[in-house]
């Protein structure tokens, strides 16, 4: 059973608290959004990291600095992702990250890429994605909707970059351009919906999540798998796609 400590201790971080324990783990650490030193860790297997996109790079840092695998849930932090995963690589220390921890939105991840490789064929298809959340998510498009924008991107010859708009936002769009519609409403876990849509009928995949379950369950196995391994990882190599 792990020692894991939680950096971001808000909704996401009591979730996955509670998911930990009921899978036998203790947690040694809660540490809230305010700032810690690396000696906070000493008592940890493994830290879970869900906080905000500016402090993310420098909490990962400090996991390094403790030699504690760190498992990152944050997103919008990636303009540090090479830099850290260099380090870990170069130091032997540990680093998981993925846009979403979500077992279900990672088959769509998959499904995503498999479906762009086969409407890459079909050009009278227009394709865009969705996705709604919570208030309190700051970010936008989300990470989630990056990554399935970056699968079509990969596949779909026609589009060549996203743009994320909030709606009521207006923008000038090429046809090049892949669309992500960006909505906030209260309650809502997150939705991303991937369409392809044609004079004659429209093909959309879809994941609703209910609540926030999923993605604690799946930070929490990340955490198992990655414990005692060192390198940089992400879902894929968890779920073996």
């Amino acid at each position: 059973m792990l020692k894991i400590a939680l950096i971001g201790y808000g909704r996401m971080g009591k979730t996955i608290e509670q998911v930990s324990k009921e899978r036998g783990h203790t947690i040694v650490a809660r540490i809230d959004c305010g700032d810690f030193k690396s000696t906070d860790l000493h008592q940890a297997d493994v830290a879970i990291e869900f906080t905000q996109p500016n402090v993310a790079h420098l909490n990962i840092a400090k996991c390094f600095d403790a030699d504690i695998p760190v498992v990152v849930g944050t997103t919008a932090w990636y303009e540090h992702y090479e830099k850290l995963a260099q380090r870990a690589i170069s130091e032997k220390k540990t680093l998981f990250t993925a846009t979403n921890f979500s077992i279900g939105v990672n088959i769509l991840f998959h499904i995503n890429e498999q479906l762009g490789r086969i409407m890459n064929n079909f050009n009278q298809y227009e394709v865009q994605i969705t996705e709604t959340h919570h208030l309190q998510k700051l970010d936008h498009p989300s990470g989630t909707a990056v990554t399935l924008a970056e699968g079509i991107l990969s596949q779909v010859d026609r589009k060549n970059n996203y743009v994320g708009l909030l709606e009521g936002q207006k923008a000038s769009l090429s046809p090049l351009d892949l669309q992500i519609k960006c909505k906030r409403s209260e309650g809502i876990p997150g939705f991303h919906a991937v369409t392809y849509d044609s004079k004659i009928d429209e093909i959309t995949i879809s994941h609703n999540a209910k609540n926030r379950l999923g993605f604690a369950q799946g930070a929490v196995l990340a955490a198992e798998w990655v414990a005692n391994k060192k390198g940089v990882y992400g879902m894929k190599d968890l779920l073996q796609f």
